[in-house]
C-alpha cells in the first residue's frame, strides 16, 4: 500500500483505508477499484464470493481494477481481465454534502463483456449533475459467472455472478455512509444484462432492504436460464474443453481461466442456438437464490415493492434487418424461436407481426421477445404492488437514423449519463447530427434525478397502470403515449416466455428433465 498525497480523500472500510482522487476541474472525488470480494481462481471458481481480505495501511485507489475475464472480439483470441475482479468504483461530488443517495449500477455486456469503468459508465457528469453517491460494479461474467454447473459438481452456486452482486449491495450497506452515501436511500440500476440483473435481484432470496428503488434499462428478463440450458451448456462446454462427459468440475478448476472464456465463445459462435434464443449464458433459476422465473416472481407479486422505473428504447435489434434476405426464411426463423419458448402460442405471435415477413416488422419481433414484450409483462405486474413508470426511448442521432439503426441498443446510455458519444451506439453519433441531445439529456436526468433523491421522477411522467398504460417517450420533443403496441401487447400476454425448452422435448428427453412452466 501506499501513502496518499495530503489532497487525495481517504475513508475507512469495513476492509481497511482507501485513498482516491479528487478532480477540481469536473468537481468530483473518485475511489477506483475498491476490492469488495477476495480472488474467485482456482479453488474458489464457481463457488460464492467471500468478503475481501483484509489489509493494513492505506490502500490507494487510483486506478481502475480488473474486470472479469471476457473476449476482446479482435483479430486475435485475446483475453481480458482477471479473476481476481471483484471490485467497484466510486463516484461523488467534490464537496462534504453528507446523506447522499446510492446509485449501485450493474453493467451490460451479454452476459459476457462489460466493466465498471466503461467510458460512458464512469459516473462523473451523472454523479455531479444528479447529486449521488454513484457505485459501479464488477463481477463474473461467461463462463465463470453466468453457467451453472451443479450437474458436473454439487459445490457450486448456479449464478456465481448474482452472488457477486449480493456481496456487493452487502458492501454498500456496510460503506457507503463513509463516503456519503445514505444506505437507506440505495437504488439499484443497470443496462440489458445489468438491467436483467436488476429485475433478478428484486425477486432474489436475501436482498430485502439492501435497496429502495429500482431502474432497469433494456433488460432481457425472457432470458432466464432452465435447467435444460444450464444442462445442456455445461455439457457443450466440455465438449469444447475437449474433456469427457464425466469430467468433474475439479478438473475444470484447474484450467486457465482464458482456455474457458475461449470455449465459452467458441460453443456461443457454433453452437447453432443463438436463433433460438439459447444464449449459453444467462442467471439460472436454482430453486435457491431464484426460487423461479424472475417474470415469474413478478406475476406472481412476489418481487420487492420497491418504486421502479423501466423502459426499452424503440429500436433495440434494428440489426435484425440484415439478418436475413429472403421472407421465408424469416419467418421461419421467428416461429422457430418463439415455438421453442410455446409451440402452442406461437402461431398468434406471429400474426400480431404479420409473419415477420418484412425487414423491419422481423426486427421488431426479435427486439419485443428478448426485451419489449417481457418488459411490458415485469412492468404490468409490478405496477399492481408498487409505484411504476415505463418508458420509451426514441431519440437516435442522424446517423443511425440514417443507417435504418434508430434508437438501438445501449443508445440510451449517453442520454442517462449526459456522454454524448460514449456508449457503443453513440460512437456511431461522431458521424452524424446530434440535434435535440441536450435537450433530451437534461430532461432524462432531471427524472432520474427525481427518482434517485424522492422515489418518484417529476409530475409530468405518470405512473404506469394497468388501466392506461403511460408510457413517456422520450425524444427531441418528449410525450406520452397510452398503451403502445396495444395489439402486440395483448399478443405476448397469452404466450409462455418463461419456460425454454417446451417446444425441445427430445433434448429435455434426452436429458432426463421435464419442463415445467415458469420453474426451470
Amino acid at each position: 500500500m501506499t501513502n496518499p498525497s495530503a489532497q487525495a480523500p481517504t475513508v475507512q472500510t469495513t476492509a481497511g483505508w482507501v485513498s482516491g482522487l479528487i478532480d477540481e476541474e469536473l468537481g468530483i472525488r473518485s475511489w477506483r477499484g475498491v476490492p469488495f470480494g477476495a480472488d474467485t481462481s482456482g479453488a474458489l471458481r464457481f463457488h460464492a464470493p467471500r468478503p475481501a481480505d483484509p489489509w493494513t495501511g492505506i490502500r490507494e485507489c487510483v486506478h481502475y481494477g480488473e474486470p472479469a475475464p471476457q473476449p476482446t472480439y479482435s483479430w486475435t483470441d485475446r483475453i481480458l481481465g482477471d479473476e481476481d475482479c471483484l471490485h467497484l468504483d466510486i463516484v461523488r461530488p467534490d464537496n462534504e454534502d453528507a446523506d447522499l443517495p446510492a446509485v449501485v449500477y450493474f453493467h451490460g455486456g451479454s452476459f459476457v463483456v462489460g466493466s465498471s469503468f466503461e467510458p460512458v459508465l464512469r459516473g462523473t457528469n451523472f454523479a455531479r449533475e444528479l447529486g449521488v453517491v454513484y457505485v459501479s460494479v464488477n463481477f463474473r461474467l461467461g463462463v465463470l459467472g453466468y453457467l451453472d454447473m451443479r450437474s458436473i459438481g454439487d459445490d457450486a452456486v448456479a449464478t456465481p455472478a448474482l452472488h457477486d452482486q449480493l456481496l456487493a449491495l452487502h458492501w454498500v450497506q456496510d460503506n457507503i455512509a463513509a463516503f456519503g452515501g445514505d444506505p437507506g436511500k440505495v437504488t439499484i440500476m443497470g443496462e440489458s444484462a445489468g438491467g436483467g440483473a436488476v429485475l433478478t435481484l428484486m425477486t432474489a432470496a436475501g436482498t430485502q432492504g439492501l435497496f429502495h428503488g429500482a431502474v432497469a434499462q433494456s433488460p432481457p428478463l425472457a432470458q432466464i436460464h432452465s435447467r435444460a440450458q444450464s444442462m445442456m451448456w455445461t455439457r457443450k462446454l466440455l465438449h469444447h474443453l475437449a474433456l469427457s462427459r464425466h469430467a468433474e468440475l475439479s478438473e475444470i478448476r484447474e484450467l486457465d481461466a482464458a482456455d474457458l472464456v475461449r470455449a465459452g465463445q467458441s460453443m456461443m459462435w457454433r453452437g447453432g442456438e443463438l436463433l433460438q434464443l439459447n444464449s449459453c449464458f444467462a442467471p439460472t433459476v436454482d430453486g435457491e437464490l431464484l426460487q423461479s422465473h424472475p417474470l415469474t416472481a413478478f406475476e406472481r407479486g412476489d418481487e420487492h415493492p420497491v418504486p421502479l422505473i423501466i423502459g426499452t428504447n424503440a429500436d433495440e435489434a434494428s440489426f435484425g434487418k440484415f439478418i436475413y434476405q429472403r421472407m421465408s426464411r424469416r419467418t421461419r426463423a421467428s416461429g422457430r424461436f418463439l415455438s421453442v419458448y410455446d409451440p402452442a402460442g406461437a402461431e398468434a405471435v406471429l400474426a400480431a407481426y404479420d409473419s415477420a415477413t418484412s425487414r423491419e416488422e422481423f426486427a421488431s419481433l426479435l427486439a419485443d421477445a428478448i426485451f419489449w414484450a417481457p418488459t411490458v409483462r415485469a412492468a404490468s405486474a409490478h405496477s399492481t404492488i408498487a409505484p411504476t413508470w415505463m418508458y420509451r426511448f426514441d431519440y437516435a442521432p442522424q446517423a443511425l437514423k440514417m443507417l435504418g439503426l434508430g434508437a438501438m441498443h445501449t443508445v440510451e446510455l449517453s442520454a442517462v449519463f449526459g456522454e454524448p458519444h460514449a456508449s457503443r451506439a453513440g460512437t456511431l453519433s461522431r458521424f452524424g447530427g446530434m440535434n435535440g441531445f441536450t435537450e433530451v439529456a437534461e430532461f432524462m436526468q432531471s427524472h432520474w434525478k427525481s427518482f434517485l433523491h424522492d422515489g418518484q421522477p417529476l409530475d409530468s411522467w405518470p405512473r404506469y397502470r394497468q388501466d392506461g398504460r403511460q408510457t413517456m417517450v422520450f425524444d427531441s420533443e418528449p410525450s406520452l403515449e397510452s398503451d403502445p403496441k396495444a395489439e402486440k401487447r395483448r399478443a405476448w400476454e397469452k404466450f409462455h416466455m418463461t419456460s425454454w425448452g417446451m417446444g425441445r422435448p427430445e433434448l429435455t428427453a434426452e436429458l432426463g428433465l421435464e419442463v415445467v412452466e415458469g420453474l426451470e
